[in-house]
């Protein structure tokens, strides 16, 4: 049924993009001010991006948070990936309920409770806070997405390939590997860049985690605006919008290609 375009629709949908995206443009355009004032528009300039290039604390942070991004998102994606074939393939077991409570429950758990019940464990065993204990916090919420996102591909595939492949004398580890891993690449994927995402923007776990010669980019933001706002914080949120649009539009033509060629692929199984 085709469903037209009333004025209704368009003013909603226009109003609700404004809300979500017209701060972000508002804070693209002033990080060419030419002023020093946030709020005072004094001409177009591209200073501030030298300014933040030259800004020793910041591109330190940045590089720790971009190093545990990586190795957090990596983590988080084999740990929930192993965790949704488990809770798809797996069937019923003991300790099923209990299994998937501790992996869903990062969900809905706040992160305020999820940062001091981490700080209290690193504590009572002794481990010195930094990048390492960054990245184990970061690993254990993530990991809860990346499983929803993966046991939500597999709940949809289709199990006779896997049974082809193993009547064909394949083993189960080869039979993931060789038929369930590349069709279900998409969703690790879409998986892997949500647990970044994730991590790039969080700053509640990541404050209860880190150290003193550890701190993250959003903590050192949110340290620099409770001083005021500078030129320098809107050109380093823009380079962050701009990296986090890449990756958004990089994925979702990898997704697209990789379910297109299955499809054919698909058709071409049909018609031999």
């Amino acid at each position: 049924m085709n469903r037209r375009l009333t004025w209704f629709n368009a003013t909603s949908l226009t109003l609700g993009f404004a809300f979500l995206y017209l701060p972000m443009l508002i804070l693209i355009i002033f990080s060419f001010n030419e002023s020093k004032l946030v709020t005072v528009w004094a001409g177009f300039s591209p200073k501030w991006y030298g300014e933040l290039l030259r800004n020793e604390q910041f591109l330190d942070a940045a590089w720790v948070t971009l190093k545990v991004a990586a190795l957090s998102s990596t983590l988080a994606t084999v740990l929930g990936t192993m965790a949704a074939y488990v809770l798809v393939r797996a069937g019923r077991f003991p300790g099923r309920t209990l299994f998937s409570g501790m992996i869903y429950a990062p969900l809905v758990m706040p992160e305020v409770i999820t940062g001091l019940s981490l700080l209290l464990l690193f504590i009572a065993i002794g481990l010195d806070r930094g990048v390492f204990t960054i990245v184990l916090a970061h690993t254990t919420f993530a990991m809860c997405y990346v499983s929803v996102v993966v046991s939500s591909r597999l709940m949809t595939f289709d199990r006779s390939l896997e049974e082809a492949a193993l009547d064909l004398g394949c083993t189960p580890f080869e039979a993931f590997r060789l038929v369930t891993l590349p069709i279900i690449t998409p969703a690790v994927i879409s998986g892997w860049l949500l647990a970044f995402t994730l991590s790039l923007d969080d700053l509640v776990i990541a404050s209860f985690a880190s150290g003193p010669s550890s701190t993250t980019l959003p903590i050192k933001i949110f340290s620099a605006v409770r001083l005021g706002v500078s030129p320098e914080i809107n050109a380093l949120s823009t380079i962050m919008i701009g990296i986090v649009a890449v990756g958004v539009i990089t994925a979702s033509l990898v997704s697209k290609r990789a379910i297109q060629r299955q499809r054919r692929e698909e058709v071409e199984g049909v018609r031999a």
